[in-house]
């Protein structure tokens, strides 16, 4: 582990807890992991929807497990101990929610992903193609805009107009279930493949914590699991293609927006990736969010306001401008996951989020939801 594992500032999260039934709130105090459990304030939720998050964080009377950086060497699935903390994802009930296609590279691979209907073996010559075909720089374009709208109507005269471009530079943003409340895994967690996929891949990004009133609060890091032979036969499935058992992962913490740490230090963040295989294959890339194409903010405003109410708040995964093309397997195969693979996603701001491949199938199955939250919270008087 590295000292990015998570960084300093204001720091919410979940744990599970010896002796407890339920998860158990915690923050990071001079390297120590407070247990702030308290009554009416015992989700992640509730502390989010109090209108002080970050206060009550801050300031909540609690109880040390110990050193923060033991409990993050436990919650990795390979040396965990169920006898000691453990981290979980730093979200309970909120709903988990994505956006997409919304940075130029991204977009383009989506595009390529559909016109290869999920053969990886077409990808690269197809990248070729269509480069050559767009011939501009999408990445100048505002979405929506006079401009885009003139785009789109060459793009559609040389054939290559697809519902990815749609998205990435027509006037609404897409917007999908990432998974259902309670569904996320945390730091250290396996992160799942659905068994039937064979070309697939990370998806660094930051996902936000919004309440049910709109307004953003903090950020996290996230893992949107892709299968991108499952999309690209058919946008149609992408139910399938990124939400399985534990295809959603997000940590270490929240950070709470303070003085200090602030949307616009998300606006600017530089996210890194490494995969690091048991084959010896090491993969490395960035995504930049100064190069996001539509504004975090029109994200939230896309997903909740009067047209859709989220009583529960919600995380918001922004999107990611990171798509791989290391060959991994051969000439021309690209890149796709092996089990196994050590994921790890950095930024200074928010720290690292670290997870291992494995078939969804494989992974410990996901039992524990809302209604046994909400009963083992009432069995311990903390509603």
């Amino acid at each position: 582990m590295s000292d990015m594992d998570y960084p300093d500032g204001i720091l919410v999260g979940r744990a599970r807890v010896p002796g407890h039934d339920h998860p158990r709130i915690v923050t990071v105090r001079d390297g120590d992991l407070f247990d702030i459990t308290a009554k009416g304030l015992a989700t992640v939720r509730d502390i989010a929807e109090s209108g002080r998050a970050a206060e009550h964080v801050r300031s909540a009377p609690g109880v040390s497990l110990g050193s923060a950086q033991a409990v993050l060497a436990n919650s990795l699935a390979a040396d965990h101990d169920a006898s000691v903390p453990s981290l979980l994802s730093p979200i309970d009930l909120q709903a988990i929610k994505a956006s997409g296609v919304t940075f130029v590279v991204s977009l383009l691979e989506r595009v390529i992903e559909e016109q290869a209907r999920g053969d990886k073996s077409r990808a690269d010559a197809l990248r070729s193609e269509i480069l050559d075909l767009i011939g501009m720089d999408l990445s100048e374009l505002v979405p929506g805009s006079d401009a885009a709208i003139k785009v789109k109507a060459a793009l559609m005269e040389k054939g290559v107009w697809s519902q990815y471009l749609e998205v990435g530079i027509g006037p609404d943003a897409e917007i999908f279930t990432k998974g259902q409340p309670m569904s996320a895994v945390g730091y250290g967690a396996e992160v799942g493949l659905h068994p039937s996929s064979s070309w697939n891949n990370p998806e660094p990004e930051v996902a936000l914590l919004v309440t049910s009133a709109g307004a953003i609060i903090g950020a996290t890091l996230g893992n949107d699991v892709n299968l991108r032979d499952v999309e690209g036969r058919s946008a149609l499935l992408l139910g399938k293609a990124k939400d399985n058992n534990a295809s959603a992962s997000l940590g270490p913490f929240v950070r709470l927006f303070d003085g200090d740490f602030t949307l616009e230090t998300i606006k600017q963040s530089e996210i890194a990736l490494r995969v690091e295989g048991e084959d010896g294959f090491v993969l490395e890339g960035h995504s930049s969010m100064s190069q996001i194409s539509r504004t975090p903010e029109s994200l939230v405003a896309a997903t909740l306001g009067a047209h859709h109410q989220y009583p529960d708040g919600l995380v918001l995964y922004l999107g990611t401008m990171f798509a791989p093309v290391q060959d991994r397997g051969g000439a021309g195969m690209g890149f796709t996951h092996k089990l196994g693979d050590v994921v790890s996603i950095s930024t200074s701001s928010l720290g690292t989020l670290s997870n291992t491949v494995n078939l969804s199938t494989k992974c410990p199955p996901w039992t524990y939801g809302s209604s046994h939250l909400l009963r083992d919270l009432a069995k311990a008087d903390l509603l």
